[in-house]
C-alpha cells in the first residue's frame, strides 16, 4: 500500500491562539497588553518611546542585529514619550513595545494598519537578522522595530500609538490531496478599479502637497478639504501623476468568510508601474454577513511610479489572496469588534471628519 505524499501548509492563527502566545510570553511586553490590540487574525503593535531619525531605509541582513545598524545609520535619537513630529520625506525607526519568542513552527507576517496606509504613512516591520521587510522568521526570538516614512503628511506620533500589525502563521504538514483542496477553496480573487459613481462625478481623493501636520492621536477631527482634493471622472478615466498619492476604491465588493483571512498583493508591475495597497490585511468577517447586508469595497492606496498612467473603469488592479484560518476566530471584524471600515465605500482614515 502506497503512503500519501505530504506537503507543508500554513494556517493563520486566530485571536484565541494569539492570546495563548501572550499567556506563554511568546509575545512579550514590559507594559500590560491592551484589550483592543488583539484582532481576529492579528495583533496590533505599539510604538515604544525610543526612536531614531535615519539616513536612509535599510535591512540588517541575515548576519546583523538592527541595533548595530542604528549605531551606523542613525542621525538623531528621539524620545516619543511626549510626542514628536515625524516630518514628511524623512525616514524614522521606532523600537516597538512588543518582543517575540516564537515556537519553531510559527512565523510572523506584518502589515500597516488600514488608517496608517490611508495616511500614506509608509510603515514596515524590521527584525534582527532579516533580509525582508514585514517578515519574521520561524522561531524568532528578539525585538521588533517599525520603519516609518511619512510620504504625504507630516505626523505627530507618540509612544503606544499603533501603526502596524502582525499575523502569525503555523507551519503544518498535510497530505498533498488536502493541500490541493484547501488551495482550490482559497484561490486568489482579481479586483479592479471603480471610476464610476452613479450619484455624482466624485470617485476618489488626491493628497494635497502642502498641508498642516496630522496628530495621530486625534480621531474624527480633521477637515477633509484641508488635506485632500476630490477627484472627478466624467469619462470613467483618470490619469495618475508620478509621485502623487490617491485614495480610490475597488469595483468589486470584498467579503471574507470567518474561516479565512485575506491579503492584497501590493504591487504587480506587469499591469502598470503603480502600487495599489499599503495596508493589505483583511480580517475574517470583513464585508461578510449571512444576509449580504455588510457590503464593503476595498479601499486602494495608489501611488504611481516613473510615468503618468491612465486608469480606466474596471481595469485590473491586482489580486486578493485568501488564506485558511487554523480555527474560526472568537472575534470577527465588524461583528464583535468596533470596526472603522465595515460596510465602507470610499473612506479616508479615521482621523478625518465623517
Amino acid at each position: 500500500m502506497c503512503s500519501k505524499e505530504h506537503a507543508f501548509y500554513k494556517s493563520v492563527l486566530p485571536s484565541q491562539n494569539i492570546r495563548e502566545l501572550l499567556d506563554k510570553k511568546q509575545i512579550f511586553s514590559n507594559l500590560n497588553f491592551e484589550k483592543d490590540q488583539i484582532q481576529p487574525s492579528s495583533i496590533d503593535l505599539r510604538l515604544g518611546s525610543k526612536a531614531w531619525r535615519m539616513r536612509a531605509s535599510f535591512l540588517p541582513g541575515t548576519d546583523r542585529k538592527v541595533s548595530s545598524c542604528i549605531s551606523e545609520f542613525a542621525m538623531q535619537e528621539i524620545d516619543l514619550s511626549k510626542g514628536y513630529i515625524l516630518e514628511k520625506g524623512s525616514v524614522y525607526l521606532v523600537k516597538l513595545q512588543e518582543t517575540l519568542d516564537l515556537p519553531e513552527n510559527i512565523e510572523g507576517i506584518a502589515n500597516a494598519k488600514s488608517s496608517t496606509g490611508r495616511l500614506d504613512l509608509f510603515t514596515r516591520l524590521i527584525s534582527d537578522y532579516c533580509n525582508e521587510f514585514d517578515r519574521v522568521i520561524k522561531g524568532y526570538n528578539g525585538p521588533l522595530y517599525a520603519e516609518i516614512a511619512p510620504n504625504s503628511f507630516s505626523v505627530l506620533a507618540q509612544q503606544n500609538i499603533k501603526l502596524n500589525q502582525i499575523r502569525f502563521k503555523l507551519h503544518k504538514t498535510l497530505d498533498t490531496e488536502q493541500v490541493l483542496i484547501n488551495r482550490d477553496i482559497a484561490k486568489p480573487k482579481i479586483f479592479s478599479i471603480n471610476l464610476q459613481n452613479n450619484d455624482n462625478l466624485f470617485i476618489g481623493y488626491r493628497a494635497k502637497s502642502h498641508t498642516d501636520l496630522i496628530d495621530l492621536r486625534k480621531v474624527n477631527y480633521y477637515s477633509i478639504d484641508d488635506f485632500w482634493e476630490k477627484i472627478e471622472s466624467k469619462n470613467k478615466k483618470i490619469i495618475l501623476d508620478p509621485g502623487a498619492f490617491y485614495i480610490l476604491s475597488s469595483r468589486e465588493y470584498v467579503s471574507v468568510a470567518p474561516n479565512f483571512a485575506a491579503e492584497m498583493a501590493p504591487y504587480i508591475p506587469m499591469i502598470g508601474e503603480f502600487r495599489v495597497h499599503y495596508a493589505g490585511f483583511f480580517d475574517p468577517g470583513f464585508g461578510y454577513s449571512t444576509d449580504n447586508t455588510q457590503k464593503s469595497r476595498a479601499v486602494l492606496e495608489v501611488r504611481c511610479h516613473d510615468t503618468p498612467f491612465i486608469l480606466e473603469h474596471g481595469q485590473k488592479m491586482g489580486e486578493l489572496i485568501f488564506e485558511e484560518m487554523l480555527e474560526k476566530p472568537d472575534i470577527l471584524y465588524g461583528k464583535t469588534l468596533k470596526s472603522n471600515y465595515q460596510g465602507q465605500g470610499l473612506k479616508l482614515s479615521k482621523h478625518f471628519k465623517n
